[in-house]
């Protein structure tokens, strides 16, 4: 027992292992339940610290200590599910519920994937843990309905560390800093319905999602009840916004939107990607991590044999050298020791998991393992989680967000964990701002990425469908939709036998002033496409995207409006926009092609947003407003009647 200056006990942990104690004992006596004298008798770290909990510090001291433990297990997808306390104490800080592991009613799905799987399906885990971490109460709910010593821990955990079981090495791939700072940004999660299908919706702040709502019309919030308020403050917002002063002013900034260009990839929404240094590897940090992921793997293979340098490069990672090898190795071995020790009585009070064939260990440094105390339970994934993965999977290979070769084995991914769920169960998801992109945007991008000729059929805007034979320059988006600048001075690049198809008008555009030589479109109107290899290298000039969105707004609106405060983050969004300083907060001036876009805009931002010009866009964000608060009211006293008829 470990004493502090003030003589009260405090908890020791010397070598770290108290969880994988915890985990062992629950497991050796599973499925019975066991009480909190039982735990604090049995694992040898409490014992130690807390012995037979004879006194109310002790009580307190264990309570504390093992709903930590509990919460870091559950974290890595081990959950200890409870039952009514074993006692009734007044005092604070403390839980004597009885309490084994939760093992589902569904056994785990183990399996198999190929060493090329590992970067995609590290990828899609990544997503499919950050939803359900998200999805969780917010802290501040939560201590609003229970007590401060009520333990934080999910009912349905994120279970990514039985997935390490069945598939080694997934903790050491690496996953795309851009796609990890999306994802990361995205810290919270809502359910909403779109055209009657839920979608797990992952969004920033409020603002964010109420953005995804209004462009998806007829669309609702389902939960939590704290976006559904955060949507209605909105809309409330919306209707107090006045009418701005169309004054412009010839001084102020542009905002410009970020492209994809035959010199360029596809550009950051984060320009500080170079402050970004942190490793995005997906592997776990600690000795603790690691070596539950090592005790999972070995409990899903027994009786198979693994060589330690394996086991080094699979848990570790790979070695750069001899040296890193050998210290990799050295690391494993002892992770092996450790699994297997006992407590000096010869209890199971220390993480005694396996048998291990010690003398095959010792002379070919290869590990087999048997007898992990029904630890093989927790191998695998449950088929909530593989629902979540495969939608993980699914929205990866259609979203813009992995590099191409990424973006095809995911849809490969896709193709076989389906088959492993049931129809009807697989979740939609979406990121807001990254929804799935339109059908012919892989192909454009691909003739961009290699100088190449697109042969196009699309419609037009009187709805007339039409062909022509193009050099695509520039993707970018802008009001939520894809664009693409095509350059049709093609002639001298073009095949003899598709000369017909090239169309060129090089006069000038008096509306926006640029030459009708480029021509922008939007990529959902490209019905069918192919790439077509140039005769000749074409010389294309580089026009800035804030000339060639002018394309799209010969008949858009100039539209204004004006902010409480300056920097505000959602001006950068703004691509073309020009920025002017005000007494207390900023004018911004834009054009708007889409309405619709432009007024959902505005209710998502309308806390802080005082004035909106011209006047029938102002009449139209008003009426939208009051629209959706008029739909939210009427669900209200459908969900009511609906209660009163069940009581």
């Amino acid at each position: 027992m470990a004493e502090g200056s003030s003589g009260r006990r405090r908890f020791s942990d010397k070598w770290g292992k108290h969880e994988l104690d915890v985990l062992a004992v629950l497991s050796s006596a599973f499925p019975q339940w066991l009480t909190s004298r039982q735990i604090a008798q049995r694992v040898k770290a409490y014992a130690d610290s807390y012995g037979e909990l004879a006194d109310q510090a002790a009580k307190a001291a264990f309570a504390k200590q093992f709903q930590r433990d509990r919460a870091k297990l559950a974290a890595m997808g081990i959950a200890i599910e409870s039952r009514q306390p074993e006692y009734s104490s007044k005092s604070e800080g403390q839980d004597f519920a009885s309490y084994r592991l939760q093992l589902g009613d569904e056994p785990r799905v183990r399996l198999r994937f190929e060493q090329e799987d590992l970067p995609v399906l590290a990828a899609a885990n990544y997503l499919a843990r950050s939803m359900s971490i998200s999805s969780r109460p917010s802290q501040e709910s939560m201590e609003h309905r229970a007590s401060r010593t009520t333990p934080r821990v999910p009912q349905t955990p994120a279970p990514g560390l039985g997935l390490d079981s069945i598939a080694p090495g997934l903790g050491t791939q690496t996953i795309p800093d851009a796609l990890v700072k999306v994802i990361d940004s995205r810290r919270f999660a809502a359910t909403v319905e779109v055209d009657g299908e839920h979608l797990n919706v992952a969004y920033t702040d409020s603002d964010d999602l109420a953005m995804f709502v209004l462009e998806h019309p007829g669309a609702s919030i389902i939960s939590p009840q704290e976006a559904v308020d955060a949507f209605h403050r909105r809309l409330v917002s919306a209707i107090d916004i006045s009418l701005a002063d169309t004054s412009q002013s010839l001084v102020g900034n542009t905002v410009v939107s970020p492209t994809i260009s035959r010199k360029s990839e596809i550009t950051d929404h984060d320009d500080s990607a170079s402050s970004h240094k942190s490793n995005p590897s997906f592997q776990t940090g600690s000795e603790v991590d690691r070596r539950l992921r090592l005790m999972l793997f070995l409990s899903a293979h027994l009786g198979e044999e693994f060589s330690l340098a394996e086991l080094a490069e699979r848990f570790i990672g790979p070695a750069r050298t001899p040296e890193e090898m050998r210290r990799a190795v050295a690391v494993i071995h002892k992770d092996i020791n450790t699994l297997t020790t006992v407590s000096d009585d010869g209890e199971m009070a220390g993480s005694q998991f396996f048998d291990i064939d010690w003398s095959l260990l010792e002379s070919e440094s290869i590990v087999s393992a048997t007898n992990s105390l029904g630890l093989e339970r927790l191998a695998g994934i449950s088929q909530q989680y593989l629902s979540m993965l495969t939608a993980s999977a699914s929205y990866l290979a259609h979203a813009p967000l992995l590099p191409d070769e990424q973006r095809s084995q995911a849809e490969s991914l896709y193709l076989r964990l389906r088959q492993h769920v049931r129809p009807g169960e697989t979740p939609w998801l979406s990121l807001t701002g990254y929804e799935l992109e339109p059908r012919s945007f892989s192909v454009v991008k691909q003739a961009i990425d290699t100088a190449s000729l697109l042969d196009m059929e699309y419609t037009d805007g009187a709805g007339r469908t039409r062909r022509k034979l193009v050099a695509p320059s520039k993707i970018f988006v802008d009001e939520g939709v894809y664009y693409a600048a095509v350059w049709t001075d093609v002639a001298k690049a073009a095949p003899e036998d598709m000369a017909s198809l090239v169309s060129t008008d090089k006069t000038i555009n008096r509306a926006n002033g640029l030459p009708r030589v480029w021509q922008v479109l939007r990529i959902a109107r490209i019905e069918r496409a192919t790439l077509v290899a140039p005769t000749t290298i074409l010389r294309i000039p580089d026009v800035p995207v804030s000339e060639l969105r002018k394309w799209s707004f010969d008949n858009g609106t100039a539209a204004v409006f004006t902010t409480d405060r300056a920097g505000l983050p959602f001006i950068s969004t703004l691509p073309g926009a020009r920025v002017e300083k005000c007494a207390d907060g900023e004018k911004i001036h834009l054009m708007v092609s889409s309405d619709s876009w432009f007024v959902a805009f505005c209710i998502s931002h309308a806390r802080h947003i005082l004035a909106v010009a011209p006047e029938t866009l102002r009449t139209m964000i008003v009426a939208r407003a009051r629209r959706e608060l008029s739909v939210g009211q009427q669900d209200d006293s459908e969900s009511s009647r609906n209660i009163d008829r069940d009581q």
